[in-house]
């Protein structure tokens, strides 16, 4: 989950497949780039996925508005969060069929993270939908996805602007550890449920002999993030200085 909190500094051609910031600014050496019909159909996957997440920020401030307060903003964009973030899961495909040029196993490991702290925490343990570091989360995906989206739908058209770039380049120096913080809190605040029911647990004896302790499981979630984050953050600022920089040079030599 760490690494997916890294998709506002992301690889690929603007294929909306991959996430990791590893090679969009690989240097001189340009990559083909998808044909026709595959180009189209990516303009229109980063288009509607930039239009999911739009819906989702206009949801919280809306529902923000109508309570006036920021708690439990969650149950307001529950459904459309759920909806387009495992519709992230194509992403795996676009890497696997070969429209973008990513790691499929790298692409595969970002999508399902964020997918599991949906799906296997968020929604499996209802006590911490109320918690203030979900929404924390939720806002900095929003923000970074609304941005990674446009700027491959823009990519893919040959018109980027500058200011899209510059915030691809530049936001995630708050918004990663700042979604990094709301996932670990909302981790953190189900492990007490999770030890409580015995969610997802296998405890021995059984037939297969085989036990799984999830909270264990959860916990070492958690501590993955000691060496990940550091890593990837400082690798993201390494691009944007790679990025931006060359951008400056480009615009003095026109």
């Amino acid at each position: 989950m760490a690494a997916a909190a890294a998709t506002a500094a992301t690889k690929g051609n603007g294929g909306g497949g991959g996430r990791a910031g590893v090679g969009e600014a690989s240097g001189t050496r340009k990559k083909k780039g998808p044909g026709p019909v595959a180009t189209a159909y990516l303009v229109i996957y980063n288009v509607v996925m930039t239009a999911g997440w739009l819906v989702i920020a206009v949801g919280l401030v809306r529902a923000y508005l109508a309570k006036g307060s920021y708690h439990s903003l969650y149950y307001s964009i529950e459904k459309p969060l759920k909806f387009f973030q495992t519709g992230a899961l194509l992403e795996i495909l676009h890497c696997a069929i070969g429209i973008v040029p990513s790691s499929v196993v790298l692409t595969s490991f970002q999508v399902m993270s964020r997918v599991f702290l949906i799906w296997a925490v968020t929604h499996s343990v209802k006590e911490v939908q109320s918690e203030d570091s979900v929404l924390l989360f939720v806002i900095a995906w929003t923000i970074t996805e609304i941005i990674r989206y446009s700027f491959y739908t823009f990519s893919l058209l040959n018109h980027l602007p500058y200011i899209i770039k510059w915030a691809r380049y530049t936001l995630f120096i708050v918004l990663y550890p700042m979604g990094v913080a709301g996932e670990l809190l909302t981790v953190y605040a189900a492990l007490p449920f999770v030890r409580q029911a015995g969610l997802y647990s296998i405890s021995l004896p059984n037939k297969y002999n085989f036990s799984f302790d999830y909270y264990a499981f959860l916990i070492l979630i958690m501590m993955s993030y000691i060496p990940i984050f550091p890593q990837l953050y400082f690798h993201m600022i390494h691009q944007r200085r790679k990025v931006l920089s060359r951008t400056e040079e480009y615009k003095k030599f026109e």
